[in-house]
């Protein structure tokens, strides 16, 4: 009887921790890339021996093997926020604390700090990211607010060039045709197209104005049927405004530029240039591959670094450590790689993984434990009523 109290004391013990294992799920039923828990049983160790010419096994009670995590994915929510991530896919984020330590998370609640660096918002972690040799660090935008201006090198126009001019000798004129310098300060020129087919078959002269001053003559464009000879369609100027460094500059008429018969009417128009500003930082996000884009107000966007990513094997090689962390007890099981690469899954910007708690499931296992409990306090119950009956006989 003292054996069955000590085996029902094995009972409370186990589903005592099982009770636990069900607290500790259901209080992060809302705790972003928590991942649940289970807790394993197993029957303790046997004594044999012989009785009435047969063996007889006696156990001695309950015992907790540990627990298994549950990793399968979460619900994805939409937050709004560029720097909330989630991972659709089995990979972690690798995060590395004050102390230089590498951990691994699916809460991707991340922000920039004051010096620039991502980090977690739970713990100011260090977001752990790739830059494009491969080398690990952290993610940092310091020193990335602006982006230098970029002079125009290429000018692309658009629509025909009469070939059947009344007065050839009388060129075809396009105003407003815009430049930037590395500055950022718009320049309005005009170029001037004169027929040359007399000397040069389909050849038109090109001249380029600031104004009334000429910055230079190029050589022909030429036209072929109408369509611009692909060897023949560009004529570079080299262009210096007032007080700044010269550039070059490529008037570009190899596409949606043609040259056909139209009378005096030519609608030959400036289209496009590649030349902007400076600009501010305006926002920051993540694409799907986890590539880091920084956009700033003169319309450019930049790419950074690349997340680290981190992913398992085997579920014996991770343990949970707090903070929505993850460790890793065996480093030959954990693969490091990219988002969109060998499993790692896609990075969702805006979105963050909520826990995969089952609180229906939880419930089902509190009743069990419960019974379980009860079960095992009724047998302490009933071998003490035993051994109560055992004492009121020797007295009597």
């Amino acid at each position: 009887m003292i054996g069955s109290i000590y085996i029902g004391m094995t009972g409370l013990q186990g589903y005592s921790q099982g009770l636990r294992v069900i607290a500790n799920n259901t209080a992060n039923i809302n705790t972003p890339g928590y991942k649940g828990s289970s807790l394993q049983f197993a029957d303790m160790f046997y004594s044999n021996s012989n009785s009435g010419g047969g063996t007889m096994q006696v156990g001695y009670g309950l015992n907790t093997a540990g627990t298994v995590l549950n990793f399968e994915q979460g619900e994805l929510r939409q937050t709004g926020n560029d720097l909330d991530l989630a991972l659709d896919g089995q990979g972690l984020f690798t995060v590395q604390d004050s102390n230089g330590n590498l951990h691994y998370t699916r809460a991707g609640q991340f922000t920039f700090n004051t010096d620039g660096v991502l980090v977690s918002r739970v713990d100011q972690s260090k977001v752990m990211g790739q830059d494009a040799s491969g080398a690990i660090g952290e993610i940092s935008i310091a020193g990335l607010s602006t982006v230098e201006g970029k002079a125009t090198s290429t000018v692309k126009f658009a629509g025909n060039i009469s070939s059947s001019l009344t007065n050839p000798n009388e060129p075809v004129v396009v105003n407003s045709v815009k430049v930037i310098d590395a500055l950022g300060v718009e320049h309005m020129l005009t170029v001037k197209l004169t027929d040359e087919a007399a000397t040069t078959p389909g050849g038109w002269k090109v001249q380029l104005f600031e104004g009334i001053a000429e910055i230079g003559t190029a050589e022909h464009i030429i036209f072929q049927s109408g369509s611009p000879d692909p060897a023949n369609s560009t004529a570079t100027f080299t262009y210096q405004p007032l007080g700044l460094d010269a550039f070059s500059v490529a008037l570009d008429f190899s596409k949606d530029v043609t040259s056909y018969p139209s009378g005096n009417l030519s609608n030959i128009a400036f289209k496009s240039q590649d030349g902007y500003g400076p600009g501010a930082l305006t926002g920051v996000s993540f694409d799907s591959m986890g590539t880091l884009i920084m956009s700033y107000a003169n319309g450019q966007t930049v790419k950074g670094a690349r997340l680290s990513l981190g992913r398992f094997d085997s579920l014996d090689a991770v343990v949970a450590s707090g903070n929505n962390h993850f460790d890793a007890t065996n480093s030959l099981s954990w693969h490091t790689g990219l988002a969109g690469e060998g499993g790692f899954g896609n990075v969702r910007s805006g979105m963050v993984e909520l826990s995969n708690v089952d609180l229906s499931q939880e419930f089902s296992d509190l009743v069990i434990m419960q019974r379980g409990y009860q079960a095992s306090s009724q047998v302490i119950s009933t071998a003490n009523d035993m051994l109560q009956e055992l004492f009121q006989m020797k007295k009597n």
